[in-house]
């Protein structure tokens, strides 16, 4: 009698094929994971140039006293009106949507979690898929995100703006 071939010893076409779809698709995951090569701090400011009016700085978390023992994040004058500013270290963006009113959200896209990069013309802009989100309450402006940036609290107090 003879034997029947042996399968041959090892991983089959399937098993391959499908740990190379795997491998590719924790890639591109991990690009539009909102992994940032500049971990430096550095921030985008975009938007009108402008500063707090004579009214007094107001907005999310405005209680006239810092947090005890908080780093300031940002100075007033450091957020153009009409505009804002990403702080990719922090994970947070900071808008000045009218004078003297600073609202500040979570950096992170709601569609995939990349990392915004920009605002411009009133809107925060993620450069993976080009969704926007609006500067004085984070509303999505343009998909593919369906849902809004999360607010963050923050404390206005004089020309310091710190993380509550």
């Amino acid at each position: 009698m003879t034997a029947s071939p042996q399968p041959a010893s090892g991983p089959g076409r399937r098993a391959v094929v499908a740990a190379a779809g795997a491998a590719g698709l924790a890639a591109a995951l991990t690009a539009c994971g909102g992994s940032d090569d500049d971990a430096s701090g550095s921030s985008v400011d975009s938007g009108p140039t402008g500063g707090p009016s004579d009214d007094g700085p107001s907005g999310a978390g405005s209680d006239g006293g810092a947090a005890a023992g908080a780093e300031p994040l940002a100075s007033t004058a450091d957020i153009p009106e009409g505009g804002g500013k990403v702080f990719a270290d922090r994970e947070v963006v900071v808008t000045q949507p009218t004078a003297g009113e600073f609202k500040a959200f979570s950096a992170t896209c709601t569609h995939q979690g990349c990392a915004v990069k920009s605002i411009a013309d009133g809107v925060i802009n993620c450069p993976c898929h080009n969704s926007n989100f609006s500067i004085a309450d984070g509303s999505v402006k343009s998909g593919p995100a369906t849902k809004p940036l999360p607010p963050v609290e923050i404390t206005v107090s004089g020309d310091s703006i710190t993380l509550a």
